[in-house]
């Protein structure tokens, strides 16, 4: 006999939250309106509709692939970001909200150039893309696995001829343009080492620990990308390129990066240290350090 939606998502709801999970209700909706083929609207607003055997068995799949603390995006196999709805999967971050905010910096930048390092499923990139169209974006990434996700998300999305994707870190001297990017962005690696055991298994047990990861503060990303001569082009994280002496300054005029709480000032001062003479901490909505925004 099928169960009755309302069934369903009590059930799974139970289930999700003696596991932990941290919004069992929203998780047990989105998986059930998946299963089923309908908006999520749709089944809170028909709750006592019956689930039908194969969206049941369907269901009963992601649930347990989500008992078992797998994200509920790559359950999905998507995640939304901005206006866009990026295919994600263990090969990349899941997008954050608070990452929105490096696009909001661009867009009061409107560059004319721009740099994404570390782009993952592409998301900075090509909401650039998407909101700036007058704007040449190029995005790097030191791992093709990434860079497979992102391309095939700007294929999606009819964006791949705006966006150029290269693997690596910092482009070599003949794809910087003259002058430099106006912008760099980045959201790269800034979990510290001990900060590791203190994720949500979500993250830690998931989704890419070289994506995470930065050394035994957090800052071992940022350092190597602002003094490039310190990291090594195997590395995940940025290092070397073929521009002219290697400094970030003569790649790009700007920068916007993304940072963990309690970066900021360490963070602003590798900048200034990088020839940034004009540098700014910004706060996320639950008032959080979240950005260092730099100029020449």
């Amino acid at each position: 006999m099928s169960a009755s939606r309302i069934e369903a998502l009590n059930a799974a709801t139970d289930a999700l939250r003696a596991a932990g999970v941290e919004d069992p209700r929203l998780d047990a909706e989105l998986l059930l309106a998946e299963a089923a083929g309908v908006e999520r609207a749709a089944l809170i607003a028909d709750p006592g509709g019956e689930v039908a055997p194969a969206a049941g068995r369907r269901f009963g799949e992601m649930v347990r692939r989500r008992l078992r603390r797998e994200p509920v995006a790559y359950i999905l196999g998507r995640r939304g970001f901005r206006e866009l709805e990026l295919a994600v999967d263990p090969r990349v971050l899941v997008p954050r909200p608070e990452t929105e905010l490096l696009v909001e910096a661009a867009l009061e930048l409107a560059p004319r150039t721009a740099l994404d390092v570390g782009t993952g499923s592409g998301a900075i990139a090509l909401a650039l893309a998407d909101e700036l169209p007058e704007c040449a974006v190029t995005a790097t990434d030191s791992s093709a696995a990434a860079l497979e996700v992102a391309r095939a998300n700007a294929a999606r999305l009819g964006l791949e001829g705006r966006v150029r994707f290269l693997e690596g870190t910092l482009p070599p001297a003949g794809d910087v343009p003259g002058g430099g990017f106006e912008l760099l962005l980045a959201n790269l690696p800034y979990v510290a080492e001990p900060e590791w055991r203190t994720l949500q298994p979500e993250v830690a047990e998931w989704e890419p620990r070289e994506a995470l990861l930065a050394g035994p503060d957090g800052l071992d990303a940022y350092r190597a990308l602002l003094t490039p001569s310190r990291g090594r082009s195997s590395d995940r994280h940025p290092g070397g390129s073929a521009t002219a002496g290697g400094g970030i300054a003569g790649i790009a005029r700007a920068l916007a990066l993304e940072i963990g709480v309690g970066q900021g000032e360490a963070v602003a001062a590798l900048a200034r240290e990088a020839g940034f003479d004009s540098v700014e901490v910004r706060r996320d909505f639950a008032g959080l350090e979240r950005l260092v925004l730099a100029h020449i």
